[in-house]
C-alpha cells in the first residue's frame, strides 16, 4: 500500500428514530452531511425503530386530533413547528407542516425500512420516507404510498407492496421499540457510535464530526 494512501476506518452507527419525529429528520440530515465529509471512512448504519406514539391507531389520526392530544392545541404546535422549520431551512430540509392533514402510525414505515435493510443499505429509503412525511405531506401509513416511495429510490415496488401486505415484521418493530426503552432511550433521535458512544438530539454536523473522530480513535 502506498504510504500516502489514507487508512480507511469502518464504524458502526445505530440510529434510533421515528419517522413522525421532525427532530429525527433534522438529526439524520445533519449526520449524513457529516458522513459525506469523511470520504476515507466507511460507515454501516443500522436504522432502529422507536415509536413516539405507540398507541396511535393503525389508520392514524387527523392532524387536529393529534396536536390536541400531543401539544394541547394548535397554538403550541404552531410555535414548535415554526422553530423546527427555521432550523430545517439552515440544513436544506423543507418542513411543510401545512401539508400534513393526517398523522400516521409509523409502524408500516419502520417495517418497510427493515425490509429494505435486508436487501442493502436503507439510507436512501429512510431519507425518502422522512421527506414524504414532512415535505410532501404524504400518508406514510398507507401501503400504496409506501410502495411508491420504495420505487422512487430504486426498490421493487411490487415486492415492497407484497411484503407490506403480508404484515410481516410488526413484531420486530415493537421489540426494537421495547429494546430501545430497555437501553434507557426515552427520546429520539439517538445515535450510538461503535456500540459505545451515544448522543441524543438533532446535534449540529460539527458535533457529529467530533463524535466520529472519538469513535474512530476508540475503534
Amino acid at each position: 500500500m502506498n504510504a500516502l494512501t489514507p487508512i480507511q476506518t469502518r464504524l458502526s452507527i445505530e440510529v434510533v428514530h421515528d419517522f413522525v419525529c421532525p427532530w429525527c429528520y433534522l438529526g439524520v440530515r445533519r449526520l449524513l452531511r457529516g458522513l459525506a465529509l469523511r470520504p476515507n471512512d466507511a460507515f454501516v448504519i443500522t436504522w432502529r425503530p422507536f415509536l413516539l406514539n405507540p398507541d396511535i391507531p393503525r389508520d392514524g389520526l387527523s392532524r387536529l386530533d393529534y396536536v390536541q392530544r400531543k401539544y394541547g392545541g394548535e397554538d403550541r404546535a404552531r410555535r414548535l413547528y415554526a422553530t423546527v422549520t427555521e432550523l430545517g431551512l439552515q440544513d436544506g430540509v423543507t418542513f411543510r407542516f401545512d401539508r400534513m392533514h393526517h398523522i400516521p402510525s409509523s409502524v408500516e414505515a419502520h417495517r418497510l425500512a427493515g425490509w429494505a435493510a435486508r436487501i442493502g443499505p436503507a439510507d436512501a429509503l429512510v431519507e425518502a420516507l422522512f421527506a414524504a412525511q414532512f415535505t410532501g405531506g404524504l400518508d406514510i401509513g398507507n401501503l400504496e404510498v409506501l410502495a411508491g416511495i420504495a420505487a422512487s429510490v430504486g426498490l421493487d415496488r411490487a415486492a415492497a407492496l407484497a411484503f407490506l401486505r403480508a404484515r410481516e415484521g410488526i413484531d420486530i418493530v415493537h421489540s426494537e421499540n421495547l429494546r430501545a426503552h430497555r437501553r434507557g432511550i426515552s427520546g429520539v433521535p439517538c445515535f450510538v457510535f461503535s456500540g459505545r458512544l451515544a448522543v441524543s438530539g438533532a446535534q449540529e454536523t460539527e458535533v457529529f464530526s467530533r463524535l466520529l473522530d472519538v469513535a474512530a480513535l476508540d475503534g
